[in-house]
C-alpha cells in the first residue's frame, strides 16, 4: 500500500558509507519495521536499530540519534522546511498511489465550481490526478503552497493548515483527499470555507459539517469546566517541531494577569499518566493540537489549547474559536 523506496534507501546508505543506521517511523508503519530491517541487511553492509518510541509526525524527529546510530531514516513524513536541517538523515515520504479518477468523476456534479484541493503527505500525488478531472469538467482548481512548514502545494499537517489559508479567498470549498476528520475539520475551523472529504479508496465524497458541530460542542463544554479553574499547568513540548516556548509564556502571564495561578511543566511525551500528579485544575498544551482534540476524553481534567484557555479566562469569546495551529514562526 505504502511506497517504502526500500532501493533508494539501500542506495542511500551505501553512498554514505553508514556502519549504522536508525530507523523511525508512524504507529501505522511499526508493522512493516523487521521487514525494513531484513531488506535493508541484505542490500547494505549496515547494522540497524528500530526506533520503538512513538512517532507522531517530522516535528518529533529522533533527535538524538547519534547516540544510537551514524544515520536516520525517517519513514512516513516529510521534512518541515522551517527547521534546521538535520545531517545524515532521510526522508522517505512513503507515499500511496490510489487512482481517483473514476470515483472523483462519480461525484462531479455535487462539486462546486470554484475548488480547493488538500491533502496530508500521503496522497499529495492525488493532487495532479484530482486537478486533471475537475478542469476538464469545468471546474476552477486552486492548490496554494502554505508556509514554511510544509513542503507541498496543497499539503496539510495536523498542526497547520497554511495552505487552506492562503486559498480561502479564491474557493467556494474545499476537498480533502484523505482519510479521518481532523485534519479537514483544522481547515473548515480556520477558513469557514465548506470542506469536503474524498476517500481515495472507496470514492466516498462527504461533508463534514455534522461533525464539525459535534466536535464544537465537546470543546464549547470542556472551555466551559476550565472556566472555574484556580490552577493550570501549562505545558511545553520538548519534541523539536512541537516546542512553543514564547506561546506558553504568554498563556501563563494571561492566565496571571486574570489572578490565577499558571505553573509551567517541560515535557517529551504529553500523555495522561504524566500528568496524574499535578495538583492543579486544568491543564493548556502548547504541544500538538490534537492532544486537545482528540484525546480530551482521557485526561481526568479540562485539557486546553492556548486559544480555548483564552475563552476560559474570558479574554476572547466563544465565536472567536478556530482550532489551535502550531506556525513557521512559533518557538
Amino acid at each position: 500500500m505504502f511506497d517504502l523506496q526500500l532501493e533508494y534507501v539501500a542506495t542511500w546508505i551505501r553512498a554514505g558509507k553508514y556502519h549504522s543506521v536508525a530507523l523511525q517511523m508512524p504507529e501505522g508503519l511499526k508493522s512493516k519495521a523487521t521487514e525494513i530491517v531484513d531488506f535493508l541487511t541484505i542490500n547494505t553492509n549496515a547494522d540497524f536499530v528500530i526506533s520503538g518510541d512513538p512517532c507522531y509526525g517530522s516535528c518529533d524527529i529522533l533527535y538524538n540519534f547519534k547516540d544510537l546510530a551514524d544515520a536516520l531514516v525517517h519513514f512516513g513524513h516529510s521534512p518541515i522546511p522551517g527547521l534546521q536541517a538535520e545531517e545524515d538523515v532521510l526522508f522517505v515520504k512513503a507515499l500511496c498511489h490510489p487512482d481517483i479518477k473514476e470515483n472523483l468523476k462519480k461525484n462531479i456534479n455535487i462539486i462546486p465550481e470554484k475548488i480547493g484541493l488538500l491533502t496530508t503527505l500521503q496522497y499529495i500525488e492525488c493532487i495532479e490526478q484530482a486537478k486533471e478531472i475537475l478542469e476538464k469538467h469545468g471546474k476552477k482548481v486552486v492548490i496554494e503552497k502554505g508556509d514554511r512548514r510544509t513542503c507541498y502545494p496543497g499539503q496539510i499537517l495536523g498542526c497547520n493548515c497554511s495552505s487552506a489559508e492562503s486559498a480561502s479567498q479564491c474557493v467556494d470549498a474545499f476537498i480533502f483527499i484523505g482519510e479521518g476528520n481532523f485534519h479537514p475539520l483544522t481547515v473548515a475551523l480556520h477558513t469557514g470555507k465548506k470542506v469536503l472529504v474524498f476517500n481515495p479508496f472507496t470514492g466516498e465524497l462527504k461533508d463534514i459539517d455534522t461533525t464539525k458541530d459535534r466536535i464544537l460542542r465537546r470543546r464549547f463544554a470542556v472551555i466551559q469546566d476550565a472556566k472555574d479553574a484556580k490552577r493550570f499547568l501549562v505545558i511545553v513540548c520538548s519534541k523539536i517541531g512541537q516546542k512553543r516556548n514564547t506561546v506558553a509564556d504568554n498563556i501563563i502571564k494571561e492566565i496571571q494577569r486574570s489572578g490565577k495561578i499558571a505553573y509551567k511543566a517541560y515535557m517529551n511525551e504529553l500523555i495522561p499518566q504524566n500528568l496524574i500528579a499535578y495538583h492543579v485544575d486544568a491543564f493548556v498544551s502548547t504541544a500538538c493540537p490534537r492532544i486537545a482534540i482528540d484525546d480530551y476524553s482521557r485526561y481526568s481534567k479540562p485539557i486546553l489549547t492556548p486559544m480555548e484557555a483564552e475563552i476560559a479566562l474570558g479574554l476572547k469569546k466563544w465565536d472567536e474559536y478556530t482550532f489551535d495551529a502550531i506556525r513557521s514562526i512559533d518557538h
